[in-house]
């Protein structure tokens, strides 16, 4: 036991602490540590920092909300994955709108993670690839920032607790992590509007982005993101202004009778070129209407061309619009809305291979019925598969 190299206790939902410290004290040698899942774990010892060989930290979906001092002294870390799906007590005690945000994560299965806090020391980790989830905010917002600049090897970071006040500092600070490939940000309560378009995200190499608790907007990072290839976006509310009530297929139409020029998020997110893979999660549709078309002066523009996977979720029956010039390569469409959806367009999907219901989609029989009789009615010789898949709360 004592020359083990691997431990791994994902889902062992009897380990308890008492066994966790035995472990950590007699496996000196680990350079992989899995607790993930184990949910009787509620904090780490302080021992965990005489594990000096120790590479991966999973502790993902257990009780642990703090990590210990010594952990600092794990030189030799590269991955500390870390948050669990228990919101804050606080979280209650919401806005209107931000109530809308939370309504929205427990609706699509809790899957983001709840940041930790990280003590002082955690720049000394420099040999880190992969961060997260840490909440800057109870992790002290200054001293984290600072410390964040010297791990300049990282690839993966994970937020939460950003607000007003620390967002634009948040964003500064990461104009020294050049590698960084993939950031997962959630606001804090209240704090839907707080990433600003005035500060340029300083991440030119960003891969894959994901937004959690946005408002009803989505900052203009579009130059900055030119190498992105994965969105996942939450956000409470999608509008538009000055349009007629909209007609059966969800096509918005101004007073003078033209179609309704396309803004907003869809026309930022049309406006990511490289974009591959689109997951968003939606609250509050104008209407219960979403035209993922993209409309320039009463024409379709050709948009999200290289989009080959889209995962739409809302929380009321919504009406999904695919206009004939829309993800033409899209192979894989997730739906997860409620009862009484609909969608449009889905003749214009030139290759696609599959739709999977989800969620609330899982078990609707309305939307299971419709969706066959549209995917028999396809264009393309083979047609595409209709497919449940239940949602897992895993990140």
């Amino acid at each position: 036991m004592k020359l083990l190299r691997v431990l791994d206790l994902e889902g062992a939902s009897e380990v308890e602490y008492s066994d966790l410290k035995k472990m950590v004290k007699l496996m000196r040698r680990l350079k992989f540590l899995s607790l993930r899942g184990c949910h009787e774990i509620c904090h780490l010892p302080s021992s965990v920092g005489g594990l000096r060989q120790i590479q991966t930290l999973d502790v993902r979906h257990t009780s642990i909300v703090t990590l210990p001092l010594s952990i600092a002294k794990l030189e030799q870390l590269q991955y500390i994955r870390a948050g669990t799906n228990k919101a804050p007590a606080k979280r209650a005690q919401t806005s209107a709108n931000h109530h809308l945000v939370y309504k929205v994560s427990n609706y699509c299965g809790g899957r983001q993670l709840v940041g930790v806090e990280v003590p002082p020391g955690i720049g000394k980790l420099t040999a880190l690839h992969t961060l997260g989830v840490v909440n800057v905010s109870a992790s002290g917002t200054e001293c984290f920032l600072e410390e964040l600049k010297e791990l300049t090897h990282l690839r993966k970071l994970g937020v939460s607790g950003i607000s007003k006040k620390n967002s634009n500092k948040f964003i500064l600070a990461t104009s020294d992590l050049v590698h960084l490939e993939s950031l997962s940000v959630r606001l804090e309560n209240n704090n839907g509007s707080c990433l600003d378009d005035s500060i340029p995200l300083p991440l030119l190499n960003l891969r894959s982005l994901k937004l959690y608790g946005l408002g009803n907007r989505l900052p203009n990072w579009n130059l900055q993101l030119a190498m992105l290839a994965k969105m996942d976006l939450e956000i409470a509310k999608l509008t538009e202004e000055d349009y007629v009530f909209p007609p059966l297929e969800g096509v918005r139409i101004t007073p003078d009778g033209k179609k309704e020029s396309t803004k907003g998020v869809i026309k930022i997110l049309s406006e990511l070129p490289r974009l591959c893979i689109l997951r968003l999660r939606v609250h509050h549709l104008q209407d219960n209407v979403l035209d993922v078309s993209v409309i320039t002066n009463d024409l379709e523009e050709d948009s999200f061309e290289k989009v080959k996977m889209f995962e739409i979720a809302c929380s009321s029956s919504s009406k999904v619009t695919f206009g004939a010039k829309t993800m033409k390569h899209l192979e894989q469409l997730k739906v997860d809305c409620c009862s009484g959806s609909f969608l449009f367009g889905l003749k214009h999907l030139d290759e696609l291979k599959e739709v999977l219901l989800k969620g609330s989609s899982y078990s609707d029989q309305a939307l299971k019925t419709y969706l066959t009789r549209k995917l028999q009615n396809h264009p393309k010789s083979k047609k595409p598969a209709l497919k449940l898949e239940e949602l897992s709360s895993r990140c």
